[in-house]
């Protein structure tokens, strides 16, 4: 086993504790709120409840007072730390002196570039983002954003990393605004809220129409597979029928619309009137044992028909 060190104990780096644990590393949390690295350990001992190997798992898990001891004999470093520029750099600058050259540091940022925070650094060819989507214990994607200096080798690391302890990464080749999966959510939730606008469909509706028809294909396939199946032929035929009603769409969608603050609200009150602000914890909980039972469920289905 290897030892894995989560710097900043929030919703991410408690997902990721039980992520490396779960996969049999040894792993030392640590945020500056003492309170916050305990509840990391107890938001995973709640995860675990009723399960044979609970026991065996937090046993791999450790708190620690201070960063140096959290980062004292790691073999790799997941940084979770609040979005904000300014915390990252002065976080960074500490784990430049404190954290060996050969040791991989990924950042779970989900906006930040690696850039921001590293150009300075002594040992920022080893930095690099290792974005998770949100919960990464229960959904697998990885997105492995390289700084430009970013060594290959440090990419592979964590790649391969990764891989081993059951995520799903992309590797992007250079960074850019948003990485992959939040420009796509930006393209749908941008049309999204364009619809509500202009009146054509509720909030509710819209939600209908990707859990009960898009979301239903990409649930095990992605955009270009979808196309390549739906026309005869494949995507080069899909393309050239459909090709020019979408460039139609997206000369419409052209003029992005910021989310008004009264749009935001009739969408608020929608989304109160199904599910009240008290009841937003409970409704989080039936969406992770959602996650988790379709996760099992594809993991299952893909052992029978393959990927």
């Amino acid at each position: 086993m290897s030892r894995v060190a989560i710097i900043g104990c929030g919703v991410v780096g408690s997902s990721w504790t039980l992520v490396f644990a779960r996969a049999g590393h040894d792993v030392v949390v640590h945020d500056p709120s003492p309170e916050a690295a305990e509840a990391a350990v107890a938001f995973v001992r709640g995860s675990l409840a009723g399960t044979p190997e609970a026991e065996a798992i937090l046993a791999r898990i450790a708190t620690a007072a201070s960063l140096e001891e959290a980062v004292a004999g790691a073999d790799y470093v997941q940084e979770s730390a609040p979005e904000r520029l300014p915390i990252k750099q002065a976080l960074y600058a500490r784990l430049d002196t404190l954290v060996p050259p050969q040791v991989v540091i990924g950042s779970s940022t989900s906006g930040l570039p690696a850039s921001s925070f590293t150009e300075s650094l002594a040992t920022r060819a080893r930095c690099l983002v290792v974005h998770p989507i949100n919960p990464p214990h229960l959904i697998p994607l990885v997105e492995l954003v390289p700084a430009p200096w970013t060594a290959a080798e440090a990419v592979e690391f964590a790649g391969a990393l990764m891989t081993a302890v059951g995520q799903e990464p992309i590797r992007l080749s250079r960074e850019i605004n948003g990485f992959v999966v939040n420009r796509l959510q930006s393209a749908l939730l941008g049309e999204a809220f364009r619809l509500v606008e202009d009146g054509i469909v509720s909030a509710a509706e819209v939600d209908k129409a990707v859990a009960d028809g898009l979301g239903l294909r990409w649930f095990f396939m992605g955009p270009f597979e979808t196309i390549d199946l739906n026309a005869a032929t494949g995507v080069a035929e899909y393309c050239r029928n459909l090709g020019p009603m979408y460039h139609g769409l997206a000369r419409e969608q052209a003029d992005p619309r910021p989310w008004s603050a009264p749009l935001v609200a009739a969408i608020e009150r929608e989304r109160r009137a199904a599910v009240p602000g008290e009841r937003l914890p409970e409704r989080r909980l039936w969406r992770d044992r959602w996650l988790a039972a379709l996760v099992a469920a594809k993991a299952q289905i893909r052992r029978e028909f393959g990927r």
